[in-house]
């Protein structure tokens, strides 16, 4: 199952301001959960790619591991993908991308 609509809330920037942006200036790591199968997947990666953006993916197409730390970090959410942008979820692909269009993805990534 792949990511289902934009869920991004305000209260995330502030928690990401507060805790994330204090730290040690470099850019903040993003992580990405994909299944190769995804669409949704390779959307966000181009997203991320086209902005230049290294990120860390984990493939959870075969469950295993990987696929239980991001439900525990994603709040048992199964969907993919999942993205983290400093420790901190951001959600899926629609999300990122809603980000992006407003502006906040490049706050995020420090730009």
């Amino acid at each position: 199952m792949c990511d289902s609509p934009p869920r991004f809330q305000e209260a995330f920037l502030h928690s990401y301001e507060s805790d994330e942006m204090s730290d040690s200036g470099s850019d903040p790591t993003v992580e990405i959960y994909t299944s190769a199968w995804c669409g949704f997947c390779h959307r966000a990666k181009a997203l991320l790619d086209a902005k230049g953006v290294a990120y860390r993916e984990y493939d959870v197409t075969m469950g295993g591991p990987a696929k239980q730390t991001m439900l525990s970090r994603a709040n048992g959410r199964t969907t993919v993908p999942q993205i983290f942008i400093g420790g901190v979820h951001v959600g899926g692909s629609d999300d990122l991308a809603a980000l992006d269009e407003s502006g906040k993805l490049d706050m995020l990534l420090g730009r």
